[in-house]
C-alpha cells in the first residue's frame, strides 16, 4: 500500500496494491462474472456502469455470488412498474434468517459488556437458541406478519430475537432501552405488537439503569401485547408484573427444537426501522426479506470487503440501522462483535482497545468519533496492536479532510471507506471500493447497482452540488411506511421529482470522488446563495477550540437569521474561540458563510443515533414549540434541547 498522511485536500492519501485486487470482494465478483461469460470490464468504474446499465443481470448474478438460495418460481428480476411500485424477484421465496445461519461454522457472536465481561456464541449455539425461541413464539400463536418488538441493548439476545422472528415470517422491530417511553410508544404503538422482548435495566456509563417505571408506562399503552419475554442477564434490575403472561429468557429458550425456516415471498416484511422521529410521528420503514438481504450482502461483501472468518465491529446501538448490518455479517460467515453499554466509556480509546483485543478486521464508526479521537490526540497504532485491522468504515456524517489525515497518521495503513446511505434503504448510495485510491475528503464511488446522480432544482443532472437522487429502483427501497396509504411515502421521496427518489442530501461528483454536503432539507439559503452546513462544519470543527458545532438558517418573515451554535473544547474561552472561528471561515470559505451570531452552548443536540438536530432547532427559532418539533425521548440530551428552546424563546422576546 502507499499512504501519505500529509496529503493535501483532494490528493491521494492511500493507494491499493494492484496484486491484492483479485482477493477483494470486488475482484472475486468480477472473476465470478467472467466465469459466467459476462464482460463487466476490468476496473470498479466499469463494473459499476455495467451494474446500473444491466440491473437485472447484476442483481441475478450478485444473488448467486452471495450464495442466496431462492425457492418459488423463477421469473423476471423485477417488474416494470416505476418507483415506488417496482417489485423485485416476484414469485421467488427465501428467508433472511436461513441465509445468516445455515452453512456457517465457528464463532458467530462476541459479546462485550461495559465492565469487560466477554462471551462467545458459536453458530451451532446460535442456531440452537434461535430454533428454541422460534418454537416458543410459534407455540404462542405468532405467525406470518405478526409483530415481535424488543427493547434491548446490543446483546446476543437481540440477535437471537431478530433471527427467530424472521425465521417464522413474523415482523421484527427494536428500540434501544435508553429511548424515552414516549419515543418507544410512538414507534411500537403503530405496530400493534403481539410479543415484547425487554430488559428491565441496562448498563450505561458505569451505572445499572432502572427502567421499570418507564416499562410500566410503555406496556400500559401497548394493549395488543399477549406475551412478554424478559432479558435480565445483563442487569441487576428485576422484571415487573405485566398484564400479559411473561417468562424469563431462559424459559423461552429452554426447550430444544428443530430449526425451521418458513419460505416467504421476496417482498415479505422482515423488519420495521424507524426514522429519528424528531418531527412528527416516526416513519415506520418496512423492508422485505429479499431486498434487505441482497443490499446487506452487497454492502458487506463488496463495499466492506468482509470475508468469511473476519471479525466485524460497528459502533451502533440496536436502534441504528448499522446494527442490522452487524447482524448481517453472519451471512458472510463473519463474526459480529457486539459492544453493550457506552463503547466510549470510560474513554474514546476503548473502541480501539476492543478492536485490537478482538482482532477486528473491519471497524465501523461515526465521523464524529474520528473527530473526537483527533481532538483527544489519540494515536491508536502506537497504543494498540491493530495488525488485524484492514478497513475503517466511517458513516453518520461527512468526514472532514483532517479526519482522513488523522486516520492515516494515527491508525495506520488501512483502507478508509467513507460511506453515505440511510435507514430508508438499509444500505448505502455511495461508499468505498478496496481497489480504488482514497482522496483526502472524498468518498470513493457510487455503490454497485445504485444509479445515483446529482440534480439541480428543476431536475437537470449536474456534476456540481445538487440533490442526491436515485433514478433506477433498488431492491431495498421500502416496501411501504407502516400504516401509510402511500401519501407519506410519496411525499418523503418522490414529491420533488416524480418517479425519481430524492433522498434529501446534497451531493457533488468530482474527478477525485464524491462529496456529501449535508441535508438539503436543512439547507442554508442566504440571499439566494445555497450553502451546505457540512462546509461550515468541516472548517469550524477542525479548530482545536471547538468540540462541535451546529448551524441553521431560519426564515423569519422577511429576515434571515443564521446562527452558529458552538460547544467549546475544554478550557477554551469564548472570546478566543470567536476570533478563531471567524478567521477560519473567512480564510477557508468566504464572508458569505459568516454566521449572524456565534452562540456558545454546553453541547450540540443529537438524535440517539448521532444526527445533529438542525431542523428542530431551526423550527424553534421560527416560533415552533419544543413539543411539536421533537420527541424528547428520541434525543440524546433532552435538557440540552430545552436550553435551545429557551434561547429561541428569549430571542423572539427581544427581537423587534
Amino acid at each position: 500500500m502507499i499512504t501519505n498522511a500529509q496529503a493535501a485536500d483532494g490528493e491521494v492519501i492511500w493507494q491499493p496494491e494492484p496484486e491484492d485486487a483479485a482477493q477483494t470482494g470486488v475482484g472475486r465478483f468480477a472473476a465470478f462474472l467472467g466465469a459466467q461469460g459476462i464482460d463487466a470490464g476490468t476496473g470498479y468504474d466499469e463494473l459499476w456502469a455495467w451494474s446500473v446499465d444491466e440491473p437485472e443481470q447484476f442483481w441475478e448474478h450478485f444473488a448467486r455470488f452471495a450464495g442466496v438460495e431462492f425457492g418459488g418460481t423463477a421469473g423476471p428480476v423485477h417488474t416494470g412498474d416505476p418507483m415506488p411500485h417496482t417489485r423485485w424477484f416476484p414469485g421467488r421465496t427465501l428467508n433472511f434468517a436461513r441465509h445468516l445461519l445455515q452453512g456457517h461454522e465457528g464463532i458467530a457472536l462476541i459479546g462485550i459488556a461495559e465492565d469487560g465481561t466477554r462471551e462467545e456464541v458459536t453458530f451451532d449455539a446460535l442456531r440452537s437458541e434461535v430454533a428454541s425461541l422460534a418454537a416458543h413464539l410459534r407455540a404462542r400463536g405468532v405467525g406470518h406478519g405478526d409483530r415481535v418488538v424488543a427493547i434491548l441493548p446490543n446483546v446476543a439476545e437481540a440477535v437471537t430475537g431478530l433471527l427467530a422472528t424472521a425465521s417464522i415470517g413474523a415482523v421484527w422491530s427494536v428500540c434501544a432501552p435508553e429511548f424515552g417511553p414516549g419515543a418507544i410508544v410512538s414507534r411500537f404503538a403503530q405496530l400493534d405488537p403481539k410479543v415484547v422482548i425487554a430488559a428491565p435495566g441496562y448498563m450505561l456509563g458505569g451505572k445499572d439503569r432502572d427502567r421499570r417505571a418507564e416499562l410500566e408506562e410503555i406496556f400500559a399503552q401497548l394493549p395488543t401485547v399477549e406475551h412478554v419475554i424478559w432479558v435480565g442477564r445483563h442487569t441487576s434490575i428485576p422484571s415487573i408484573e405485566t398484564r400479559a403472561p411473561a417468562v424469563q429468557w431462559a424459559q423461552a429458550v429452554a426447550e430444544p427444537a428443530e430449526l425451521v425456516f418458513d419460505d416467504v415471498d421476496f417482498s415479505h416484511p422482515l423488519w420495521v426501522l424507524f426514522s429519528s422521529g424528531t418531527t412528527g410521528i416516526p416513519k415506520g420503514i418496512v423492508h422485505g426479506h429479499g431486498g434487505a438481504l441482497l443490499e446487506e450482502m452487497k454492502m458487506l461483501l463488496i463495499h466492506s470487503d468482509l470475508r468469511q472468518g473476519d471479525r466485524y465491529l460497528n459502533v451502533a446501538s440496536t436502534s441504528w440501522v448499522l446494527w442490522n448490518a452487524v447482524v448481517s455479517a453472519l451471512g458472510v460467515g463473519a463474526t459480529a462483535v457486539l459492544v453493550d453499554g457506552n463503547p466510549t466509556f470510560p474513554s474514546v480509546d476503548r473502541v480501539w482497545q476492543i478492536a485490537a483485543t478482538e482482532r477486528v478486521a473491519v471497524l465501523g464508526v461515526g465521523a464524529g468519533f474520528v473527530h473526537s479521537c483527533a481532538k483527544a490526540a489519540l494515536v491508536p497504532m502506537r497504543d494498540h496492536d491493530l495488525g488485524a485491522l484492514k478497513s475503517l468504515q466511517v458513516t453518520g456524517s461527512p468526514l472532514s479532510a483532517d479526519g482522513y489525515r488523522w486516520v492515516y497518521g494515527n491508525v495506520g495503513d488501512i483502507w478508509l471507506a467513507s460511506m453515505s446511505g440511510g435507514t430508508d434503504i438499509a444500505s448505502i448510495f455511495v461508499g468505498g471500493s478496496p481497489t480504488l485510491p482514497v482522496h483526502v475528503g472524498y468518498i470513493q464511488a457510487p455503490a454497485l447497482g445504485v444509479r445515483v446522480e446529482s440534480w439541480d432544482e428543476v431536475g437537470n443532472q449536474t456534476r456540481g452540488k445538487g440533490e442526491l437522487v436515485v433514478t433506477k429502483p433498488m431492491p431495498s427501497m421500502p416496501l411501504s411506511f407502516w400504516g401509510d396509504d402511500g401519501s407519506r411515502y410519496h411525499e418523503s421521496y418522490f414529491a420533488m421529482y416524480p418517479g425519481v427518489w430524492r433522498h434529501g442530501d446534497f451531493i457533488e461528483f468530482t474527478d477525485r470522488g464524491i462529496l456529501i454536503h449535508g441535508r438539503s432539507d436543512s439547507t442554508l439559503n442566504r440571499n439566494g446563495l445555497r450553502l451546505g452546513s457540512a462546509d461550515i462544519y468541516s472548517v469550524v470543527e477542525s479548530l482545536p477550540e471547538v468540540a462541535e458545532a451546529l448551524v441553521v438558517g431560519a426564515e423569519l418573515g422577511t429576515d434571515y437569521y443564521m446562527p452558529l451554535f458552538v460547544h467549546l473544547a475544554e478550557g477554551i474561552k469564548p472570546e478566543a474561540a470567536h476570533e478563531a472561528i471567524t478567521q477560519s471561515i473567512r480564510e477557508h470559505l468566504s464572508v458569505r458563510y459568516l454566521p449572524d451570531e456565534i452562540v456558545f452552548m454546553r453541547g450540540i443536540p443529537h438524535t440517539r443515533t448521532g444526527k445533529k438536530l438542525e431542523v428542530p432547532v431551526k423550527r424553534m427559532l421560527q416560533g415552533a414549540q419544543l413539543e411539536t418539533v421533537a420527541d424528547l425521548g428520541s434525543v440524546d440530551d433532552p435538557e440540552l434541547l430545552k436550553a435551545y428552546a429557551r434561547f429561541a424563546l428569549e430571542r423572539q422576546t427581544v427581537s423587534p
